[in-house]
């Protein structure tokens, strides 16, 4: 199995990654690609990309994982981070993995986690060139989503206060209002230690705006009649479980949906092979490493 590091364009902006290619591979073969996508504020490091892509190039597929714009090693402000810049990173990214040897730029799919995961969702909405989606811990509404994170009416009504103190901030003063990432997302101290070294500690208050404002929802339909995963925890302690059933309620065939006990909101952390065998069984049916021979006139 081969690794190499990788950079491209997005928007003008130079973005870092990992390629990795799986043993095997035959001079002039082509074979599927998958796009790994961190979570909020992480990268391209942290213990789950590091672990899907290791399961995808086992199962024999080209990977790409890369850290957005803002994150990680690559280009943009630290810290800032917008969905729709990370929905046009990802198509970039896209753009860029087909071009690349070896790689059939036809079955190019996205597999992403928490924040990744809407991310990964919402391109393959608006970017039919991807050839499947997977979203493991995904949100699809994101006023839904923090009101159950922030789930008292006291708590509620400060994280509302919060982010108009931002607006009236950068009126005021023209700059960002910084906050502290988990009175964004809040992450339960046991679960903290699944981030990546370098995790982002404070996001702007535009930031937790652009979430509030980015409904995966919309959009899940056009993925159809391209295949969707939706892999989530019974129990989500940081991405509420009702995003992926509303994920699911607003797709089209064909897409499945496998809600896993036993695991928290970072699945192939706890996870003992259910998650990898489910998520490797559903790539087999639909983006094969090798493409079904066609029935025989």
């Amino acid at each position: 199995m081969a690794q190499k590091k990788v950079s491209f364009d997005s928007d003008g902006l130079t973005l870092q990654g990992i390629l990795h290619t799986p043993r095997g591979m035959k001079t002039g073969e082509r074979r599927p690609a998958m796009l790994v996508l961190h979570g909020f504020g992480t990268s391209k490091d942290g213990a789950t990309p590091l672990r899907t892509a290791a399961i995808l190039e086992k199962l024999g597929y080209i990977v790409l994982r890369f850290d957005m714009r803002g994150c990680g090693e690559s280009d943009g402000e630290r810290a800032w981070i917008l969905c729709q810049d990370q929905v046009r990173d990802t198509s970039n990214a896209l753009t860029w993995l087909a071009k690349q040897a070896g790689v059939d730029g036809k079955r190019i799919g996205a597999f992403g986690h928490s924040f990744g995961a809407a991310v990964a969702v919402y391109t393959g909405g608006v970017d039919k060139r991807l050839a499947a989606v997977i979203g493991c811990g995904a949100w699809g509404d994101g006023v839904a989503k923090f009101r159950e994170q922030h789930p008292t009416p006291a708590k509620w009504k400060k994280f509302i206060n919060r982010l108009e103190e931002g607006r009236r901030h950068r009126r005021r003063t023209g700059k960002s209002l910084m906050i502290p990432r988990f009175e964004i997302v809040p992450i339960p101290m046991a679960q903290r230690k699944n981030l990546a070294g370098d995790w982002i500690k404070r996001f702007p208050a535009e930031t937790a705006m652009s979430m509030m404002d980015f409904r995966a929802n919309d959009v899940v339909a056009n993925i159809s009649p391209r295949p969707l995963l939706i892999l989530h925890p019974s129990d989500d302690t940081t991405t509420p479980t009702s995003q992926a059933v509303g994920l699911f309620q607003n797709a089209k065939q064909p897409v499945d949906m496998y809600l896993v006990s036993g695991v928290d909101h970072f699945m192939f952390n706890d996870d003992h092979g259910i998650v990898a065998d489910i998520m490797g069984d559903w790539l087999t049916r639909y983006l094969p490493v090798k493409k079904k021979a066609g029935r025989k006139k």
